[in-house]
């Protein structure tokens, strides 16, 4: 895609990531990291989502408006916004919560459904609704989907790309799951598989780039990076495959290295979100500010 200055706009999930055992949280959820990455490189981008009426919004809002991202492109819904609530046992992430709030099944408005009309590609994040992904067919969008570990879960033919988490066992094929993808109807595919590196496949055509080693910080966010990187190099700078998932891998990397989807100030974690979920923390170890 030569055209100058491309409209790019990530549509469905936000959320507060809310680190238990680190005392602090912060503004994620695949969507909205995607269109931030993408604003951070200067790209036009939007993004829409929706919050709830409560001061979880206003934490997202910030976030949304401190990114570069218009907060006026976010719908406000009665309802509770997305919430997650983490806790690392011995370095292993454990999801005590995994709320969608009002952003589940989220479908933009007319009048922004008809800006993704017009712009030069769209992605959905995770838990995506299956009626949007029917209708961007149906009116021959160009988008792609995170489906992320629920593979199957939203309909796919006729969807222009496709990723996806895959095996991280080097023992595993992924050709099985190539194979599913295609015979659902999928045009393109990205399987990310952890540290051992992503692989694409168009047609019959298939090829692997492996991951970046890096000092780990956090992983949160590092496949949205991967997403933002590889849509910019294969459709707007029209990379081969193998060179977009090798420059889709660098940015991940990078991702690792700092706390939270995106570079943000992180926050400690307010005691009247912590009063909210008071039943489901018993059992934490909750680190104080």
């Amino acid at each position: 895609m030569s055209k100058a200055n491309p409209k790019l706009i990530a549509v469905g999930d936000n959320c507060l990531d809310v680190y238990l055992t680190k005392g602090f949280l912060a503004v994620g959820g695949n969507a909205l990291n995607v269109a931030v990455q993408w604003r951070r490189h200067g790209l036009n981008a939007r993004y829409f989502g929706a919050v709830g009426q409560d001061p979880e919004a206003a934490i997202t809002l910030a976030a949304i408006a401190a990114a570069g991202l218009e907060p006026g492109d976010v719908e406000i819904r009665p309802g509770p916004s997305a919430v997650t609530l983490l806790a690392d046992d011995a370095g292993e992430r454990r999801f005590l919560l995994e709320s969608l709030g009002v952003g589940e099944d989220y479908i933009p408005e007319q009048r922004r459904y008809d800006a993704l009309r017009n712009a030069d590609w769209v992605h959905l994040g995770t838990n995506a609704s299956a009626e949007l992904v029917r209708r961007l067919v149906a009116d021959d969008i160009s988008f792609s989907i995170d489906l992320s570990t629920r593979h199957f879960a939203l309909p796919l033919e006729g969807v222009p790309l496709v990723f996806a988490s895959g095996p991280d066992d080097p023992l595993e094929p992924v050709e099985p799951l190539f194979a599913a993808f295609s015979a659902a109807g999928a045009r393109e595919v990205v399987i990310t598989c952890g540290p051992r590196g992503s692989y694409h496949q168009l047609g019959h055509t298939r090829v692997a780039a492996g991951a970046v080693p890096v000092v780990v910080l956090d992983t949160c966010g590092a496949g949205d990076s991967f997403i933002a990187s590889f849509i910019t190099a294969r459709v707007l700078d029209g990379l081969p495959p193998a060179e977009a998932l090798a420059r889709s891998a660098e940015r991940a990397s990078e991702t690792c290295t700092h706390l939270g989807g995106f570079p943000q100030p992180v926050q400690n974690i307010p005691q009247w979100l912590l009063g909210k979920y008071d039943g489901l923390i018993r059992s934490v170890e909750v680190k104080s500010a």
